[in-house]
């Protein structure tokens, strides 16, 4: 099995992640934000992986620093867990309905860092986490794991229905980015010889 524990320790935050690619969906997610743990425990559970992240970070100053960290570390996990990269399919998409929402994610681990973060929300909190922050996460997460990540909500009323389905998009079009492909079991998924 694919395997990462990746620790990273700041002065503003101290976070372990353990991350197995190829899991049963098990999680222990604990960062002192309860809907970013329940979001994350979705990413566990759709993408089956298996999850444990410990996150302990300055929340009497701000969220900032604990969700953008808490995505760096998670993308650190995935990078260190897919290796060298060869014989995955690299990209991943899955458009997710949730209930009245439809959310769409893509996710190609190619090297390059960027994210794309085109969210409906029109509310400060959702649950306890601030909203404007999802895109922090999102931009954590590309630069740990040196991915594209692409996340829309296509429609929506409701703004747990659109972050839910964001990250149920997200767990299952990273799944299969990080899916082996048999038939390139020893290639790079690139022409360029270097990921």
């Amino acid at each position: 099995m694919r395997r990462a524990r990746i620790e990273r320790h700041t002065t503003e935050t101290q976070i372990t992640v353990r991350l197995g690619i190829e899991g049963q969906g098990r999680y222990e997610v604990s960062t002192g934000i309860r809907f970013l743990d329940h979001m994350l425990e979705l990413v566990a559970r759709h993408g089956a992986f298996d999850l444990r992240i410990d996150a302990a970070g300055d929340l009497d100053v701000d969220q900032h620093h604990t969700v953008e960290d808490v995505g760096i570390a998670l993308g650190e996990a995935v990078s260190k867990a897919v290796g060298t990269r060869r014989g995955i399919n690299r990209a991943g998409y899955f458009v997710m309905p949730m209930d009245e929402t439809l959310g769409v994610a893509a996710i190609d681990l190619g090297g390059r860092p960027h994210a794309v973060v085109d969210l409906r929300l029109r509310v400060r909190l959702v649950g306890d986490l601030q909203s404007e922050l999802l895109h922090d996460f999102f931009e954590g997460f590309a630069l740990g794991a040196r991915a594209n990540v692409h996340v829309k909500v296509l429609y929506g009323r409701s703004s747990h229905h659109q972050v839910e389905a964001i990250f149920k998009a997200f767990a299952r079009a990273l799944r299969v980015a990080c899916d082996k492909d048999d038939r390139m079991a020893k290639r790079l998924p690139s022409t360029k010889g270097l990921m």
